[in-house]
């Protein structure tokens, strides 16, 4: 890919990382509720316990990721997360036959997982301040490929083992690892110890409660956050069971997936466009997200027929491509130093709404199919959208203000 070529070798190696490491990942999460049901015998009501305590763990992860990054140091807080992480999934198959055990386990890999992601994120907002923006796109669209890499075999390693699908997780978790251990090795040599806890606990020099104090930065966006992955449940919980009541294929809903992974990668020029017209600074970017996870929603209410559908999953991705990278690079270019506090609580924030929407669209549902699904959704996504133009609106003043006060 020729846009690559700008990139120094150290982001091409940490692209491949990346990319690994999405692709274990995306080995094992889409099979567990399958793995809890059918290996293990439980009902499917235990299947969606073992899923809630891992967005648990993943909800409290982000916000300690973001918490200790200037705390422990960069290099201790990922390297040591991702290490653990490693370790959870290589002991899944000596303790899954003993359930309480295994709740707990995946409820300690959800947490070492999350914990890394504000991490690495902050990292890469430091480390290459001058294209920050960009560079968030590329990883994510990586890690999707990756995802789409993983995701693709998973049901092939499934029909072998759902233990090997561990075991791979856990080899790619490593890997990650290792690599951040030798580079951030590397840097320390180069350029001296990088992120140091005390060096940037000085330069932050807020509390917690501090941090939190300043609003502006986080909450609309975060609350944004929440809503739109709540809403975003429908595909999960609306969705699906709609294809399989309507007697379509199961291998339709797989199909929407694998077009949202094909569009993350062949629709850039599309976000590329809507960011150079319409959507030029992040707050707008978000603000279009949500607009268009909004109509994908007014498409599977007014259209709930197949090619409604993938009408409604390309107007949602192309929200997911707008939206994903947008949050850290606004936070990056924003807080500063504080970075990764607020990107573990934007992260958190967003977890929680991945974790509570299912279980409502789920009552939902099954009281009266996929339209009250949908509309929840609408509603949600308008309360999203409002979030976003507020977050938006109390910057721009804020920053009005600061310029005014330079000036006089």
């Amino acid at each position: 890919m020729k846009f690559l070529q700008s990139y120094p070798k150290e982001v091409k190696i940490f692209l491949a990382a990346s990319l690994i490491n999405s692709a274990g990942g995306s080995l094992m999460w889409p099979l567990t509720t399958m793995y809890v049901f059918d290996e293990l015998g439980r009902s499917m009501a235990d299947a969606g316990l073992v899923v809630m305590i891992q967005a648990f763990g993943g909800i409290i992860g982000q916000l300690l990721g973001g918490a200790l990054y200037h705390r422990v140091g960069v290099k201790r807080l990922i390297v040591g997360s991702l290490g653990l992480c490693a370790l959870g999934l290589f002991t899944l198959p000596f303790i899954s036959s003993i359930w309480a055990l295994y709740m707990v386990m995946m409820g300690f890999i959800g947490l070492c997982n999350a914990v890394s992601m504000p991490a690495i994120q902050a990292f890469v907002g430091f480390r290459f301040a001058d294209r920050r923006g960009e560079l968030f796109n590329v990883i994510y669209v990586a890690n999707n490929i990756g995802v789409a890499l993983g995701t693709a075999l998973s049901g092939f390693l499934a029909d072998v083992s759902y233990h090997l699908t561990f075991i791979l997780n856990g080899a790619t978790s490593a890997v990650f690892a290792l690599f951040f251990l030798n580079y951030l090795n590397r840097l320390d040599k180069e350029e001296g110890p990088v992120h140091l806890a005390k060096k940037a606990k000085k330069e932050t020099g807020e509390s917690v409660p501090a941090l939190l104090g300043n609003t502006r930065l986080y909450l609309y966006l975060g609350l944004g956050s929440l809503f739109l992955w709540f809403g975003n449940s429908i595909w999960n919980t609306g969705v699906s069971p709609h294809i399989i009541s309507e007697g379509m294929p199961k291998r339709a809903y797989g199909f929407l997936w694998t077009l949202n992974g094909i569009l993350i990668f062949v629709a850039q020029p599309v976000t590329t466009w809507i960011k150079r017209w319409f959507a030029k600074d992040s707050s707008s970017q978000m603000t279009a997200s949500g607009l268009f996870y909004l109509a994908a929603y007014v498409v599977i209410l007014t259209l709930p027929s197949y090619p409604g559908l993938v009408l409604a999953m390309t107007l949602a991705t192309l929200g997911e491509m707008l939206i994903s990278p947008a949050v850290p690079a606004f936070i990056s270019d924003h807080a500063h130093k504080a970075a990764p506090f607020y990107i573990g609580v934007t992260g958190g924030m967003a977890a929680l709404g991945r974790m509570i929407g299912p279980y409502f669209m789920g009552i939902l549902y099954d009281r009266g199919g996929l339209a009250p699904v949908a509309w929840l959704s609408i509603g949600i996504a308008v309360v999203a959208v409002a979030c976003f133009v507020a977050h938006a609106l109390r910057n721009k003043a804020a920053e009005r203000s600061l310029s005014g006060s330079i000036e006089g």
